[in-house]
């Protein structure tokens, strides 16, 4: 990945700007208030398909925060675009790693239910309601 794009990240503002160098944001095409193609553009790197290929066996680890991003957009969206999101916040981690020389640190597969406790109780409620339950909630005191 290196070969790539170098070691000075100085060369991209931000890692935006190097997640679509690399070809992994969609287009945002919209005119008169109709939505044409999202796909992704061309990428005439190797990092792309290397990135993609990555995401794929990072989701595969269970317990990580790739995993568990990729199983909250995949819900929504499909495993593709999914895909393309882990492989993009892989890509960020990268840049920040290059950047300021700091190791990676996973931050977990709760971290999208530590981040927002509430929403987690409301998807879950809902779930359960999905399944035919009947849910009472009750606030535990520690």
């Amino acid at each position: 990945m290196a070969l790539e794009i170098g070691t000075d990240m100085t060369r991209f503002p931000s890692p935006g700007h190097l997640i679509s160098w690399a070809g992994l944001c969609p287009r945002n095409d919209e005119s008169a208030g109709k939505r044409r193609s999202t796909r992704t553009r061309k990428s005439g790197t190797w990092l792309k398909t290397t990135l993609v290929t990555a995401a794929w066996s990072a989701v595969r680890v269970k317990a990580t925060y790739l995993r568990a991003q990729f199983l909250r957009i995949k819900a929504r969206r499909g495993a593709k675009k999914a895909i393309m999101a882990v492989a993009a916040s892989m890509l960020q981690a990268a840049f920040f790693r290059l950047r300021d020389g700091v190791a990676y640190r996973d931050l977990g597969s709760e971290h999208f239910d530590r981040r927002d406790k509430s929403k987690a109780i409301g998807r879950l409620i809902r779930r359960l309601g999905d399944l035919g339950c009947e849910v009472e909630i009750k606030a535990v005191v520690a």
